[in-house]
């Protein structure tokens, strides 16, 4: 199965990325309340869901849930966010904050919600956000969203609270930051104004605005309890949900096939094989399209500098018989435009509006083209460069990554059937990275996160200011360079205006079109594995209402016992 690689480091300077919803700019994508799980064919209480533990392994027994730990005992039940932001459709759920407001890109206004108590009784308020914020100016360690640095955009000149709503006040273009704004978890100002440094506080008695409290921990067995307080308890419909155990494949496999899981989030090869055919009516799994796996090749060195090349050889990707092999073809080969299609449609140029925007396998096709660029074809079937020099392609891919492995062994069938000399070489993941960081490298695959966030994803992908440096692995690893993206990537972290931002972001996918800067090849996932013996309402390829491996929260509110 392909894997979601750990993304590069972005490092944004001035304004060379920015938020970009599917709808809008950042902010106004469509804002929802959950809806609940009343159209899920369910409606019941449920007594108890197992899952796998939100701690790793190494976490053993002890007691923190502070959620600015690098190893809380749950990540997603206790501490909440103030907007839930489903990046497969961009569409915006309200939680602590009902609604957002940006002024330009440098003023940002959250109304916040009222009637919302902390587990301890007291009222939360528009104060402990502008508490949780100002705390991250103090000891920056937490500022995970950037607020008060250039990261990402401008930063926060201030974060106030005026009556039900927080204003942040930004040096200049912030829209990039709102994703991290959104996300991230409050925390209440009469607890945690008196812990000191809260990035090494040790937190065993927490208090938080979760659907759960703590029930019992013991060392191990995490179980939580259903909060009948809880500001929208009508839609938590689980009793009691436990959280224990850290599980490789086939362990989680025998674990869901057998009952003792109810979800599972990590890779189980051929899931259809290992657990739904074993009891359809029950089993089943949703592996939504995350991202892209991309080819791609070093643009600053021959034979990749050539775009008509690029062009050539991105014919001869067989991204049927890789998905077959990475990911027992569920996962669907990928739109050349950089897009996750078909949830991005509507941000398509119209030229490419209902067209098939995927390259198809077509070695007769790459053959022509590589003719006409002047990569002549010798007796031997292989290939010269066009100033007669032998052409040789090394591939680079990380040893141990089976699902890159495969996909490297369909690129390299097809470049040679095409004549382009190709051999596959393994080294050690820190080893590939080194050639990230030092462009000493041919041709590799990466990851190409699809989220609402054009300017920081595509955009990043093709922006001279991404290139990697010799200690950092930076998002534009193919190191394609043109002052006219550059261009257009300023222009669009600049915008706020969805038409411009259309045209902006169609400047880029036009670029994909025609210049190749890397190939995507097939989309990468968003997993959940899960039974519907004891619970029904989880996302589907029908419902995409939720990203199944991050908004965990929005999908408990979904949740029900089956009729």
């Amino acid at each position: 199965m392909t894997l979601t690689r750990t993304k590069p480091t972005l490092m944004v300077t001035g304004l060379t990325a920015a938020a970009l919803a599917l709808t809008g700019c950042a902010g106004s994508a469509k804002q929802k309340e959950s809806e609940g799980a009343a159209s899920s064919g369910g409606g019941g209480m449920i007594a108890q869901l197992t899952f796998p533990s939100d701690a790793d392994a190494t976490v053993g027994g002890l007691v923190n849930y502070n959620p600015n730990s690098p190893k809380p005992l749950t990540s997603n039940w206790l501490y909440e966010p103030l907007i839930v932001r489903n990046n497969l459709t961009c569409e915006e759920t309200p939680w602590l904050a009902t609604k957002s407001t940006w002024e330009g890109a440098t003023k940002l206004t959250l109304d916040i919600r009222d009637g919302v108590k902390w587990s301890d009784g007291k009222p939360f308020t528009a104060k402990d956000v502008a508490f949780t914020f100002n705390l991250g100016k103090q000891y920056p360690a937490i500022d995970k969203a950037g607020v008060w640095n250039d990261t990402f955009g401008a930063p926060a000149k201030s974060v106030t609270a005026e009556g039900n709503k927080v204003v942040f006040e930004f040096t200049g273009n912030a829209a990039p930051k709102y994703d991290g704004i959104i996300s991230t978890k409050i925390l209440p100002e009469h607890y945690y104004g008196a812990v000191g440094d809260p990035s090494k506080y040790v937190d065993k008695s927490p208090v938080f605005t979760g659907p759960f409290k703590v029930g019992s921990y013991n060392g191990r067995r995490l179980v939580l309890e259903r909060r009948p307080d809880y500001w929208q308890a009508d839609k938590i419909k689980v009793q009691k949900l436990v959280l224990e155990g850290t599980y490789d494949a086939s362990q989680a496999a025998l674990k869901l096939r057998s009952g003792q899981l109810d979800a599972y989030w990590g890779e189980i090869p051929n899931p259809q094989k290992t657990f739904v055919d074993a009891d359809p009516k029950n089993n089943h799994f949703y592996y939504a399209p995350n991202g892209s796996t991309v080819l791609t090749g070093n643009d600053q060195k021959a034979p990749f500098n050539d775009e008509k090349f690029r062009e050539a050889i991105s014919y001869a990707m067989d991204k049927q018989a890789m998905s077959t092999k990475a990911t027992y073809g569920i996962m669907k080969p990928s739109s050349q435009t950089g897009l996750k299609l078909p949830s991005m449609n509507n941000l398509l140029p119209e030229k490419y509006a209902g067209k098939d925007t995927v390259i198809p396998f077509d070695v007769a096709k790459a053959n022509q083209l590589l003719d006409a660029a002047g990569y002549k074809k010798g007796p031997d079937g292989k290939r010269t460069n066009p100033d007669g020099s032998p052409l040789a392609v090394n591939f680079s891919v990380q040893a141990g990554f089976i699902d890159y492995q495969a996909i490297a062994d369909v690129v390299a069938q097809g470049m040679n059937a095409a004549g382009v000399n190709t051999k596959v070489t393994a080294s050690a993941p820190d080893s590939v990275d080194g050639q990230k960081k030092s462009g000493d490298f041919q041709l590799m695959l990466e990851y190409l996160h699809g989220g609402c966030e054009l300017a920081k994803n595509i955009g990043a992908k093709l922006s001279s200011k991404q290139f990697p440096k010799p200690a950092e692995v930076l998002p534009n690893v193919g190191r394609f360079s043109d002052p006219a993206v550059d261009e257009s990537v300023k222009n669009l972290s600049e915008s706020t205006d969805e038409a411009d931002q259309k045209k902006y972001l169609g400047e880029l996918v036009e670029t994909m079109m025609t210049k190749f800067p890397v190939t995507p090849l097939i989309y990468a996932p968003a997993r959940i594995i899960y039974r519907t013996d004891k619970a029904v309402g989880w996302p589907s390829e029908e419902n995409p209402y939720a990203n199944p491996s991050d908004d965990r929260l929005l999908v408990m509110t979904r949740l029900s016992a089956p009729n």
